[in-house]
């Protein structure tokens, strides 16, 4: 399943912030920050319907995050 957020990890330093939160899910196959978007748009593809641990990780890494699809 895919998933797309609204964030605003708007910088290198920011991904690498949030990349041991992320990296840590076992439910992730595969994530990526688009920080020349003016959303931040966060992408993640997930091996289960579970997008509230994604949003829960992101915020305890310090960001905002938002679900648009």
């Amino acid at each position: 399943m895919k998933a797309t957020f609204k964030t605003n990890i708007n910088c290198s330093g920011c991904v690498l912030s949030v990349t041991p939160a992320l990296n840590e899910l076992d439910n992730i196959d595969e994530w990526k920050v688009d920080t020349e978007n003016p959303d931040k748009v966060l992408e993640v593809v997930l091996d289960d319907q579970n997008v509230e641990s994604v949003q829960t990780a992101v915020r305890q890494a310090g960001f905002e995050i938002e679900r648009i699809t």
